[in-house]
């Protein structure tokens, strides 16, 4: 992955964030300036991507939450994972998710959780490969209604 940089992405990286998010969910509505301020003055949320060639082409964002169970140990959770369509399986996606397992336990985060509505074995055995186990924990997910 040579030329490469991975950093924390911040409010300046929001419009290259969204157009990436477009290979996650394709047609999302766009977030307010009012979210997009919220979610980047979030205390304990980071989003981190890598970019090539000046162009953020991975990212994901991880929430540190704090805790009572565990001796008050935090826990990490995993989201948005994305990687650009042109720049799949060249090890991008898993350099993020690398990148934020690391900085979960940096923080004191005794596991890290990441759930995928995808429903495909091959994004599963990716997740697999990061190190992320699949037995371990089950999801249960309820969505607001419309």
């Amino acid at each position: 992955m040579a030329g490469v940089a991975l950093r924390d992405l911040g409010v300046d990286d929001v419009d290259a964030l969204l157009d990436l998010y477009q290979h996650l969910n394709a047609g999302d509505a766009q977030p307010s300036q009012e979210a997009v301020r919220t979610v980047f003055s979030h205390p304990g949320l980071r989003h981190f991507g890598l970019f090539g060639g000046g162009r953020l082409i991975a990212s994901c964002n991880l929430a540190v939450i704090p805790n009572l169970t565990r001796g008050g140990s935090s826990y990490g959770v995993i989201e948005n994972v994305v990687t650009h369509a042109d720049h799949r399986g060249r090890g991008h996606g898993q350099a993020v998710i690398r990148h934020a397992i690391n900085s979960a336990w940096k923080a004191g985060a005794y596991k890290v959780v990441l759930t995928t509505s995808r429903q495909d074995p091959a994004v599963w055995a990716f997740y697999e490969r990061c190190g992320f186990d699949g037995s371990d924990k089950r999801a249960f997910v309820i969505r607001r209604p419309a």
